[in-house]
């Protein structure tokens, strides 16, 4: 596959390498001159405003990538075959697919003046795909379906690429249990509260479970170990590893032999990585401690993170995460609705628009949090069935990897979560079957 533009860019290089290698497993070759164009004997692409050969897929471009500068877009979204749309252009292909591609996958507009939620995040009610209606949709790996097509009608001999879906269970552990393990004064606040609240039902499980007379209600370890091992899963686990508590980091203390133990037993089993707390994202240095606590415990270099609440900024976090060796960030989504932030469900290395570049740091993108559907979207655990097999079905049909968060808190016998469990267990039976 060739690519002809007059202009190369750093923004046309990194989404053609995307879509090439989406579409047909391999990089495609970039090119200004026209000769060596026509005289290619493959798949040719003329991405500029004229043609340049008779056989050809021409697409007209906008300017995006042909600028340096980050600054207001026209989108205005229409329907191509009941797909929404932007960048509309009149030639083979009805619009600019290489822009609006960069423009969602990038995520360039969260780099323009926007609203923040009440954490201090890019608030979803922002974006072009939850305005526009396409925030449950992997629009790009939609268009890429499409593109395929127009290809192989052009190009006979055309091998093209649909990645065969993966699913890939994910689990942030922000707080190991619920009572065990903690330090003596919070369990004794913990009783304080509940006794003075009238909450004699928490204050005699507490004791139940301090007293080994009963299971603590966030240990969901034994019980996940045996899904994963009957439906043969392969998961992630990431670790919130505070040295300090506060309103949001809430974790056992990473020097305890009994967190430390649980991370080690994690870690010969699956993969793992660090879950930054929200602390460091006030104070980064913080970062490198939490990484250098999760490598003590297990031995290894910590190269996968996913962010604590979903916080994060850009360009400043990702190029933190890299400063600190992170190369696989799994924090691409929401952490107050689910759908597709970047309207894809492939993964995809982080471009830094400001720099201008693409770095190494790999995203994947998940679409589905347990959280949300029950804090934000005030879902039964029913419906969050009914969600993940939504989920699910999209990506399957366009090829990708389907990734989900679940938490520990969820998945054990905390009263407040009764259901989910189940309906956890219902969904991976399911999808196996």
């Amino acid at each position: 596959m060739i690519i002809f533009s007059n202009i190369i860019t750093p923004r046309l290089q990194y989404i053609a390498g995307f879509i090439s290698k989406e579409i047909s497993g391999t990089a495609a070759i970039i090119t200004s001159d026209a000769e060596a164009f026509k005289n290619y004997s493959g798949v040719r692409i003329n991405y500029s405003t004229a043609p340049v050969s008779n056989e050809e897929i021409h697409i007209k471009p906008v300017t995006l990538l042909f600028e340096n500068d980050i600054k207001a877009q026209q989108t205005e979204c229409t329907t191509w075959k009941d797909i929404p749309v932007f960048f509309r252009t009149d030639a083979d292909f009805p619009f600019d697919v290489f822009a609006a591609s960069f423009f969602l996958l990038s995520r360039y507009e969260e780099y323009l003046p926007h609203k923040k939620d009440m954490y201090g995040r890019y608030a979803h009610e922002n974006s072009l795909a939850y305005l526009q209606g396409f925030l449950n949709k992997p629009l790009i790996n939609i268009w890429l379906q499409e593109f395929r097509e127009i290809l192989k009608n052009k190009f006979p001999d055309f091998q093209s690429l649909q990645p065969p879906l993966t699913f890939l269970p994910t689990y942030d552990i922000d707080m190991a249990w619920s009572y065990q393990n903690k330090a003596s004064w919070r369990n004794a606040g913990g009783v304080v509260k509940s006794f003075l609240s009238g909450n004699w039902t928490s204050m005699i499980e507490r004791v139940s479970v301090l007293m080994n007379k009963e299971k603590d209600p966030f240990d969901a370890y034994g019980w996940l170990n045996a899904l994963h091992e009957r439906y043969k899963l392969r998961p992630y686990y990431f670790f919130l590893l505070a040295k300090k508590t506060g309103s949001y980091d809430k974790n056992i203390s990473p020097d305890s032999e009994a967190m430390r133990s649980l991370i080690h037993d994690h870690a010969i089993r699956y993969p793992i990585g660090i879950h930054p707390s929200w602390q460091s994202g006030d104070k980064k240095e913080l970062l490198a401690d939490e990484i250098k606590a999760l490598k003590s415990v297990t031995g290894a270099d910590v190269v996968s993170s996913r962010q604590h609440y979903i916080r994060f900024t850009l360009p400043q976090t990702f190029r933190d995460l890299l400063d600190n060796g992170i190369r696989f960030d799994f924090s691409m989504g929401y952490g107050s609705i689910n759908g597709f932030r970047a309207s894809v469900c492939s993964p995809f290395y982080w471009y830094d628009l400001p720099n201008e570049k693409q770095t190494e740091l790999m995203l994947f993108p998940f679409c589905f949090m347990e959280a949300n559907s029950f804090y934000e979207q005030k879902f039964t655990a029913r419906q969050a069935l009914d969600e993940m097999h939504y989920y699910y079905k999209e990506v399957k049909a366009t090829g990708g990897t389907f990734i989900m968060i679940w938490h520990n808190t969820f998945l054990g016998t905390d009263k407040s979560f009764k259901g989910w469990r189940e309906s956890y267990e219902q969904f991976i039976k399911e999808i196996s079957s």
